[in-house]
């Protein structure tokens, strides 16, 4: 009410709120919400700012969740591009947006697209950042899953496991985060049917995720599941 409907303010309002409901698997209280965010930025600070590009990035993300791909490609694009003219080729940022539309790619099994945009997404995170950055892990992850997905295990291996040992050196060992690289190294040995190392990760893996998120949170789920598939 104090800086009205328009302000850039509300927008980031708008968006903290629409994450809530997203987060809760409430899409559809959330996309009308992030559509306001969206347009409040684009009228208040123009269709080319990085916080226009910020609410592209919710909003494909919401779309992702639902599996919308054909309406997410074109919004994580327009943020790229926004990015990019605004903060420069090798900014932390467009690591975010090429790590997010890789993510796209991912999703519907188009590896040859995700893996160079995780290359070099990975490449900017760890010139800006620094090589043991927690968005370095990040990047190291998701490259190691899109080797892993094409049987390519001798390149995934060392990534999931140098994005381990900078998480639990950056994050701690009971880290979310940490439970995700031991999560996803643990599927590696089991996809090559080395199990008795997959079950130990899994184990791990499930126990930090029961701690931190709690026995009903889905990523708790999963880990039971990837356990019992492993008997």
């Amino acid at each position: 009410k104090a800086l009205g409907l328009e302000h850039p303010d509300t927008s980031i309002s708008l968006n903290n709120l629409a994450n809530l409901y997203a987060d809760q698997g409430l899409y559809k209280k959330a996309e009308p919400l992030y559509q306001r965010a969206l347009a409040i930025a684009e009228k208040a600070l123009g269709p080319e700012h990085p916080s226009t590009a910020t609410s592209l990035n919710n909003l494909a993300l919401l779309y992702i969740n639902q599996g919308l791909y054909e309406k997410a490609e074109p919004l994580y694009r327009r943020s790229l591009a926004i990015n990019e003219k605004a903060l420069g080729l090798e900014h932390p940022s467009i690591a975010t947006s090429l790590n997010n539309l890789a993510n796209l790619y991912l999703e519907q099994r188009s590896y040859q697209q995700a893996e160079p945009l995780y290359q070099r997404s990975l490449a900017i995170y760890e010139k800006a950042l620094g090589s043991e950055h927690p968005d370095t892990a990040m990047s190291l992850n998701n490259l190691a899953e899109v080797y892993r997905a094409q049987g390519l295990y001798e390149k995934a291996e060392p990534l999931h496991q140098r994005s381990l040992a900078i998480r639990e050196k950056a994050l701690g060992t009971e880290h979310p985060d940490t439970s995700q690289s031991l999560n996803n190294l643990a599927s590696l040995y089991h996809d090559q049917g080395l199990y008795k190392k997959a079950e130990t990760l899994h184990v791990r893996s499930l126990a930090i995720r029961e701690k931190a998120s709690g026995l009903e949170h889905p990523d708790t789920s999963i880990s039971l599941n990837n356990l019992a598939n492993l008997y």
